[in-house]
């Protein structure tokens, strides 16, 4: 990447950013950056290691500097979409965001998690339109790719997560898109397993969205091979490590796999698009910083 290095800024250079703690680890920067270079666009984007107690100076800051916008990594989502002066539909829904866009300091959010992770099913050849999906998770991230699949045609979603403080609001964001979208979408207790198992028996895809299989956090959340079939397709959002315990298992099982790294290229394409108005180079930003 050393011809990122060469890049001149000015005093017409337009700044965008990650926030989050921790961002040391991200690919954002080299992905946006290599994106503004090969699209001629005079921008640069960094990283922001951001605390949650100065979360909101920190946006108040951004909003007057005229940074033209930002991601949001954890643990900021939710807090932020609290933040912002309008939020477009599947940021209302999940009651989080990702990216935010500052016109004149006005803070619209959205997220495209939601979206990246229908556009890496889909490149894995596992369209999630008309299919029935079991997700471990609501959370963060998973509550937008809760929204994004039920929006984007999903025929029905069961929904496995902990019975916790946050319930409530899952159960909120499940009667919103039962109400406006076609997809039937159902909460369960993660701990039933009988009703997970039976669930799984019918679906296509089963997607985990918790942190289970992190590095730092190992494990999996199904219990034994049982669960698994022919047919289904198995995904997990995470992408340290590419192959979690889950991945592998179901691999072992004959399930067809995809992890989460093509969900982090689609979601930033989504936000470079909302930002910039032209479409991320995206074979190029796979050849140069995925590969």
């Amino acid at each position: 990447m050393e011809e990122l290095q060469k890049l001149p800024i000015s005093g017409h250079t337009d700044i965008y950013c990650l926030i989050g703690d921790p961002v040391a680890h991200s690919i954002s920067p080299a992905m946006h950056n290599l994106s503004f270079k090969t699209n001629g666009i005079d921008a640069r984007y960094v990283a922001f290691q951001v605390r949650s107690e100065h979360l909101e100076e920190a946006v108040q800051g951004m909003r007057y500097l005229g940074i033209r916008g930002w991601n949001i990594t954890m643990p900021h989502k939710c807090r932020m979409a609290e933040l912002c002066d309008r939020l477009e539909m599947a940021g209302e829904i999940a009651g989080a965001v990702n990216t935010v866009k500052n016109v004149d300091g006005v803070l619209t959010g959205t997220t495209t998690d939601g979206t990246g992770w229908v556009e890496s099913a889909r490149d894995s050849g596992h369209d999630p339109t008309g299919r029935r999906i079991v997700q471990l998770g609501a959370g963060g991230a998973g509550g937008a790719i809760l929204v994004q699949a039920a929006i984007d045609g999903a025929k029905h979603i069961d929904v496995f997560k902990r019975v916790n403080a946050k319930s409530a609001d899952a159960q909120r964001m499940v009667d919103q898109l039962n109400e406006k979208t076609s997809c039937e979408v159902e909460l369960h207790d993660l701990r039933d397993l009988r009703t997970l198992h039976a669930c799984l028996a019918d679906a296509d895809i089963l997607l985990n969205t918790t942190l289970i299989g992190m590095s730092g956090t190992p494990g999996c959340l199904i219990p034994d091979d049982s669960f698994f079939h022919e047919g289904l397709a198995v995904s997990d959002i995470i992408y340290e490590p590419r192959e979690t315990e889950l991945l592998r298992r179901a691999k072992a099982a004959g399930c067809e796999t995809f992890n989460g790294m093509y969900m982090l290229l689609y979601q930033g394409a989504a936000s470079f698009r909302i930002w910039t108005g032209t479409d991320m180079p995206v074979d190029a930003v796979k050849k140069a910083v995925f590969s």
